[in-house]
């Protein structure tokens, strides 16, 4: 499989996840946050963070790293849990490991949560993607429901049609980019920081 077909697949993946949770769970998500996580959620989603404009957001950014970011703020606290119960194996857990610390984590932040986080992992390519997609499909809580197999690429109604559209869409995927590859770089450091502990 090519690279792009696989990561439109991992990305239809993250979506399924979110279109599973309802409105209610979305903005239960947010009232979680702390004002430093809120104001990283207002950065990528823009400053309204009820579930309709969270939906939207995520529909316009399934491409431009922007789903990423949001699954990605909503789902922290679950996945600093599962960093903390995996321990020592947070970086390359088995399958049995990570198996064994999921009941707890759907206990502690619910089943959509949980499967947002998984899918969110699965896009940052981390080395237990293939344990996690295998979770998403066969596992008997977390196995995501048939899909319909709607395209992940949205309809594209507002291309750009000049080159100064053009060079202004490529200018937002370049920060998207470097806001991912902070993320990235933020999320080590906090996993090197909880292993230290």
């Amino acid at each position: 499989m090519n690279q792009v077909k696989s990561r439109l697949q991992t990305l239809g993946l993250l979506d399924r996840t979110l279109q599973l949770a309802d409105d209610d769970t979305l903005v239960a998500l947010v009232a979680a946050l702390d004002e430093e996580h809120t104001d990283a959620l207002t950065e990528v989603a823009g400053p309204d963070h009820d579930a309709d404009h969270l939906r939207d957001a995520i529909s316009r950014g399934r491409l431009d790293g922007t789903m990423e970011a949001i699954a990605l703020v909503l789902t922290l606290p679950c996945r600093n849990d599962c960093i903390e119960k995996l321990g020592d194996s947070a970086d390359h857990p088995s399958s049995d490991e990570l198996r064994a610390v999921l009941p707890e984590l759907i206990e502690m932040h619910g089943l959509a949560c949980t499967r947002i986080m998984l899918a969110q992992a699965i896009t940052d390519d981390v080395p237990a993607a293939a344990i996690i997609r295998d979770i998403l499909k066969t596992d008997e809580v977390l196995a995501l429901p048939p899909s319909d197999e709607r395209s992940i690429i949205p309809e594209r109604r507002d291309a750009p049609t000049d080159d100064a559209e053009r060079e202004e869409l490529k200018a937002r995927r370049r920060e998207a980019k470097a806001r991912k590859q902070a993320e990235a770089a933020a999320r080590r450091d906090q996993a090197a920081r909880a292993k230290r502990r």
